[in-house]
């Protein structure tokens, strides 16, 4: 049986009289990738802080390849790396330069550094910038040396904090596949509050919202669970609001412009097809329709709803 690199067990923290997090428990396998997601302010970077050493716990247990990070910090620490969410780079050193002084900080052995510094940049496609001074990187490159860093001493888990943040579309794309290579011998941690971030990379997900668990399962399972909750629709010849309206389950009617509705339904999985046949029926001209997703925000009131159903 595949064992767990990192595991929480009723992990709790309260900064004064509030709790940040209560009873968060979650595992991860020896490789993967674990989206932790929740809005800003959930208690992602808590859950994180405690992971890493940063800050101790109030309650309950971290453990890291089943070593307790608050009893035994240094031989924890040494299986992890971080990637925080703004990359500690010093910026007046080359590529060479910086992560040869982040290998000496792993206490990387002197005879293995140059090596470890070429694996580590070749991973994140960054050596042909090996004396390129880092402040005249773009952002997405930066990010790549960030994760240079994070992996310099192969550590067995590695903790991205919304590791693509402010980066433009192409660099999103290039930094999600760099993510997916580190974990194909490893264990990855990817905290953020985008939802397409964890769909376009993550295999299990943990939705913290509130401090509190309220998903915990497969990418999969979590796709199956978020139900769309709009359609939109192009016609010729749509109708006024009120005779949309009419059909069974619409709440709220949006014309984005003269000829494309947004149509907001609840509990009516038949939509779709009884738009198709008023629209035969009533000559509206439809000539495009499209479910769209929850966002993420129902998402999370659904799922809280449901937890707090289940907890009465």
């Amino acid at each position: 049986m595949e064992e767990s690199i990192a595991k929480v067990q009723n992990l709790s923290h309260r900064y004064s009289k509030d709790w940040a997090i209560r009873n968060i428990n979650f595992e991860i396998k020896n490789r993967g990738i674990l989206g932790l997601l929740g809005s800003n302010g959930a208690g992602k970077s808590t859950t994180m802080n405690i992971l890493c050493g940063v800050i101790n716990q109030t309650e309950g247990l971290a453990l890291i390849d089943g070593i307790d990070i608050r009893e035994n910090p240094v031989e924890a620490k040494k299986l992890i790396g971080f990637l925080p969410q703004k990359a500690p780079l010093y910026l007046e050193l080359t590529v060479d330069e910086y992560l040869t002084h982040c290998a000496y900080m792993r206490s990387i052995p002197s005879n293995k550094i140059k090596e470890a510094v070429e694996v580590a940049k070749n991973k994140c496609g960054i050596g042909h910038f090996s004396k390129r001074v880092l402040k005249n990187l773009s952002g997405g490159y930066q990010q790549r040396v960030g994760l240079a860093q994070a992996i310099i001493h192969n550590p067995k888990l590695v903790v991205l904090d919304e590791p693509t943040n402010g980066l433009d579309p192409n660099q999103i794309t290039e930094v999600r596949r760099l993510i997916k290579n580190i974990a194909e011998d490893r264990a990855v941690i990817l905290s953020t509050h985008i939802l397409s971030e964890v769909q376009a990379t993550c295999d299990n997900i943990v939705m913290i919202e509130h401090g509190e668990t309220v998903f915990q399962d497969t990418m999969d399972a979590f796709n199956n669970y978020i139900e769309p909750n709009t359609v939109l629709i192009s016609m010729d010849n749509p109708p006024l609001v009120a005779e949309f309206l009419e059909i069974a389950g619409v709440t709220h009617v949006d014309y984005v412009t003269k000829k494309n509705v947004r149509l907001t339904f609840d509990a009516n999985p038949e939509i779709t097809k009884t738009i198709i046949q008023l629209s035969i029926e009533k000559g509206w001209g439809l000539s495009e329709i499209q479910l769209e997703k929850s966002s993420l925000d129902a998402i999370f009131a659904q799922l809280s709803k449901k937890k707090n159903y289940a907890n009465k």
